[in-house]
């Protein structure tokens, strides 16, 4: 018997090296939706010692990927459009969380929000409008379980 698909998507993302590279693991997905976290180090700072845009960005790729693959279908990234808002505390949780607005069958849309957790509450970090490709395509850890 195949495995659930989330159970298969949960997997692959433990499993990905450039996710565990950047310390970001998942907390949660489901239809189009996903949510994942990483603790904000000091090797993620750029050279004014504020957070490296790419670190956020890599967070949030990482959840608009498992939110838009969560379908069982391949989906390609076409356009992220991110706003930067604030720049976390050293150490600092941040938590990232992804969410289809819109799906057709090519094309869909998320929403993606970084918020930094902290003992002041939360703060916004970062917005997300994202665009995915939707192939005709399964998952290629999909294609390789048997029924």
């Amino acid at each position: 018997m195949a495995k659930d698909l989330f159970e298969s998507l949960k997997e692959e993302i433990k499993n990905e090296p450039y996710a565990n590279h950047m310390g970001i693991r998942l907390r949660d997905v489901g239809p189009g939706y996903a949510v994942m976290e990483t603790r904000y180090s000091e090797k993620m700072t750029n050279f004014v010692g504020l957070v490296h845009g790419g670190a956020i960005f890599s967070l949030i790729d990482e959840a608009f990927s498992a939110a838009s693959n969560s379908h069982g279908t391949v989906a390609v990234a076409l356009n992220l459009n991110v706003t930067f808002l604030a720049s976390p505390a050293i150490n600092s949780l941040l938590v990232v969380e992804a969410r289809e607005e819109s799906r057709s069958k090519r094309i869909a849309t998320y929403a993606i929000e970084v918020v930094e957790k902290g003992d002041a509450g939360d703060r916004k970090i970062a917005a997300c409008q994202a665009v995915v490709y939707r192939k005709d395509q399964k998952l290629p850890f999909l294609e390789e379980e048997t029924v």
